[in-house]
């Protein structure tokens, strides 16, 4: 058994309900209702999961969805105060989501009150025309508005911005990002606009609509963005995140270094360690058939699959790789039982894709922007 991290545990709390779905999305989410069940299932869900994984340090909490801002501060409160009984809590990341149409100052300030300490907002654009095509509910003003008054009450405040959607500019991406920049965000999350199949863009783009920009735009975009971030002192930390110090996404961090993490409510994935043996889990789909699956056996765990050493240890790489820190190449060996091919890995830092620093491997800025396939390169020999 890998000694160290794997007693850190990251809980994440799936909230699937939303005011209205966006059509480029293709979360596990529901259009919003009433539902009395749903907490009392995932409080309950969480002492399934503290009996399953044992005592462990928590390292976050993160509130995602969905769009979890549309649960009650008692209900948030309620979560949180189950974490800390179940396995106590120390000065840890605990964060929600939120859009900001759904901007409320009394809740925000009773959310902070209850023990949130980040939130992350889905602002995507600051300009109505770019909100209006992503089917989003809240326009520039309102984004400015609810930026300002989230900088106001929490200490950690993360914005999501989306690009290369169809008609953009290089001047309109700009744009966007001053009025990041001029706020003063401590992060800020970028992701390039992808057309997932399902999706009423994609049925769109069916039809002959184009919803995205080419992809050679859209990487043009993407290092602009890096350009500017950077050159305004934010750490470019993860392939698509940029913080100040101090602000990076711990809850993140703990996906990206290979931690364990637990997957609290309909359709949520963990992944947990026990006895040396990782294991990936996935909770019931539906909020009805993992509220009936708690009541009917307590659990709501629909698939838990062990993963074999060489699994793990390519999920190390695959996430590993996104970050800044890089890989160690010790603990991929010890998970996959195999090292790295060395003729590979040296071909890929040759081209300057990766750069080893000891015993770590990390991307490149030019290996980022190809990382899907350096990293299939390396998982393939």
């Amino acid at each position: 058994m890998l000694k160290g991290k794997t007693d850190n545990l990251a809980v994440y709390i799936h909230w699937p309900y939303c005011a209205r779905i966006c059509p480029y999305c293709d979360f596990n989410v529901y259009k919003r209702r009433e539902d009395d069940t749903l907490l009392p299932a995932i409080l309950a869900d969480l002492k399934h999961w503290r009996e399953l994984a044992g005592p462990r340090q928590i390292t976050s909490i993160h509130f995602g969805g969905g769009t979890p801002s549309l649960m009650r501060p008692k209900q948030i409160g309620a979560v949180i105060d189950r974490v800390n009984t179940l396995w106590g809590l120390g000065d840890i990341e605990i964060a929600l989501e939120a859009n900001p149409h759904e901007m409320n100052a009394q809740d925000w300030r009773d959310y902070h009150a209850a023990g949130l300490n980040r939130l992350s907002l889905g602002i995507q654009s600051f300009r109505d025309d770019a909100l209006k095509f992503l089917g989003r509910d809240h326009d520039g003003s309102a984004a400015r508005a609810a930026l300002d008054l989230a900088m106001e009450i929490f200490p950690s405040v993360s914005a999501d911005l989306i690009f290369g959607w169809a008609g953009q500019t290089e001047e309109m991406l700009s744009g966007d990002l001053q009025t990041l920049l001029a706020a003063d965000v401590p992060h800020i999350s970028t992701y390039q606009l992808t057309v997932e199949a399902g999706t009423a863009f994609a049925k769109a783009e069916d039809r002959g609509q184009s919803r995205s920009v080419e992809s050679g735009l859209s990487a043009a975009f993407y290092e602009h963005v890096c350009a500017e971030l950077k050159q305004s002192g934010y750490e470019h930390y993860e392939v698509s995140n940029f913080a100040r110090p101090d602000h990076q996404s711990e809850h993140n961090l703990a996906y990206w270094r290979g931690w364990d993490y637990v997957g609290v409510g309909p359709g949520a994935h963990g992944r947990i360690t026990i006895n040396g043996q990782r294991q990936a889990t996935i909770a019931h789909l539906t909020p009805g058939a993992y509220v009936r699956a708690i009541f009917d056996s307590g659990s709501a765990i629909d698939s838990r699959e062990p993963l074999t050493g060489e699994d793990w240890a390519a999920e190390y790489l695959l996430m590993g790789l996104r970050i800044e820190e890089g890989v160690s190449l010790r603990r991929y060996a010890a998970l996959s039982q195999k090292a790295l091919c060395e003729t590979e890995l040296n071909h890929l830092i040759q081209g300057g894709f990766l750069l080893q620093l000891g015993d770590r491997v990390k991307a490149t800025a030019k290996g980022r922007l190809v990382l899907n396939a350096v990293t299939e390169r390396l998982l393939l020999t």
